[in-house]
């Protein structure tokens, strides 16, 4: 975890594409995107059904070394509004353990509005916590410290030849949006025009490696 500053609020990023909020003893994820394998299979495409056994198992794990009291899902959280009703038996147990033993908050985002609630915690369309914005999409003409999800972005590099990948943290003084967290989930450029349009201008990537936050200025 590498400490760094959010609109006077400490934080900590986590290489698995997580904020850790110490003051709050917080987790913050977004787009984990449950069960998207089971919706492509609807649809014939037949993918390896165990993203949300593996996505889950990782945030447990998070929710572990943290010792997180609250865990704050930024949208997205199912592929689809009827994702929860298709999560295999051992993810639901996964997800239920979380849920009874976290204070766990659900923010709706655009894949899944208006799902219902079969496995805990409590849905809201956003909220503020502590003088912060949680919610799915960045609102480009909010003023107040944002923090959100919704765009998937990774940043692209070349090195030594070498075309390079890796997810990341897009962020403004008053924006930051977060990684996808789910195991079956792609990514946008964080250069691309319209995260460029959602933050604003003087936006930097930031990569968690080791003990080390490195920054890379996106251009306008």
């Amino acid at each position: 975890m590498v400490h760094f500053s959010f609109s006077g609020q400490d934080m900590m990023a986590l290489p698995q594409g997580a904020v850790y909020w110490p003051a709050r003893r917080a987790l913050l994820v977004a787009d984990l995107h449950l069960e998207k394998a089971s919706w492509f299979a609807r649809l014939g495409q037949m993918l390896p059904p165990y993203d949300s056994i593996a996505t889950l198992a990782d945030l447990t794990a998070l929710a572990v070394s943290t010792g997180a009291l609250e865990i704050w899902c930024l949208g997205d959280s199912f592929h689809d509004r009827h994702g929860c009703d298709r999560l295999p038996e051992r993810a639901r147990e996964m997800l239920t353990a979380l849920t009874s033993t976290t204070r766990w908050t659900w923010i709706a985002g655009n894949h899944d509005p208006g799902f219902a609630d079969h496995c805990g915690g409590t849905i809201v369309e956003e909220a503020e916590v502590d003088g912060l914005l949680l919610r799915h999409e960045a609102d480009p003409g909010e003023g107040r410290p944002e923090l959100s999800g919704h765009f998937h972005p990774k940043l692209r590099i070349r090195h030594r030849g070498r075309q390079i990948s890796r997810r990341c943290f897009v962020a403004t003084p008053s924006k930051l949006i977060l990684p996808a967290f789910g195991a079956l989930t792609g990514g946008l450029d964080a250069s691309h025009p319209e995260i460029v349009r959602a933050v604003g201008p003087k936006a930097e990537a930031l990569v968690p490696i080791a003990d080390r936050l490195l920054r890379f200025p996106l251009a306008a």
